[in-house]
């Protein structure tokens, strides 16, 4: 039974330690065990794109940072084989950038990108999240971080399938 996570970051800015939003959702061979959303307070009260998942400086200035924030949710990864993120190299430097931020050391998974599975797959171009939904029949809220994990977690389901 394969157990991965997948990941999703929303950030505030265009710098990598600006993450305002995550979401994780843990999957034990073909269900959902476990999910995860948290806001957090980025470094800098400067938000670029809230026109894009909304998310306001008034929604984190009570929020917990990074290294807490990560602290909570990192027991999910807790024995799965790999995270999952689309287009995972943005998320892996979110990720990156939180943990040296903070002095945290990042996860040792290897991270698995949706774009390249869908791409692979099933040959969708554009790849998209929301394209990549729409042609394997996933809800999706796009930019909602967790609603992303989990569109993301159903494309590597479906790839199984």
């Amino acid at each position: 039974m394969t157990t991965f996570v997948a990941l999703d970051f929303e950030t505030a800015d265009r710098f990598r330690d600006s993450a305002c939003a995550v979401g994780l959702v843990r999957v034990e061979g073909d269900r959902i065990t476990a999910r995860a959303y948290e806001l957090i307070r980025p470094p800098r009260r400067a938000f670029e794109f809230t026109g894009v998942h909304g998310i306001t400086w008034a929604h984190v200035a009570g929020k917990s940072g990074f290294a807490d924030v990560w602290r909570k949710v990192a027991p999910l990864l807790e024995g799965a084989e790999f995270i999952a993120a689309h287009n995972a190299s943005f998320d892996r430097s979110v990720l990156g950038a939180g943990c040296a931020l903070t002095g945290l050391l990042p996860p040792p998974h290897r991270f698995e990108c949706t774009v390249k599975l869908a791409r692979d797959r099933w040959q969708i171009r554009p790849t998209t999240l929301p394209d990549v939904c729409r042609r394997l029949g996933l809800a999706l809220r796009h930019h909602d971080a967790l609603s992303d994990a989990e569109a993301c977690a159903g494309i590597v389901l479906a790839a199984r399938r």
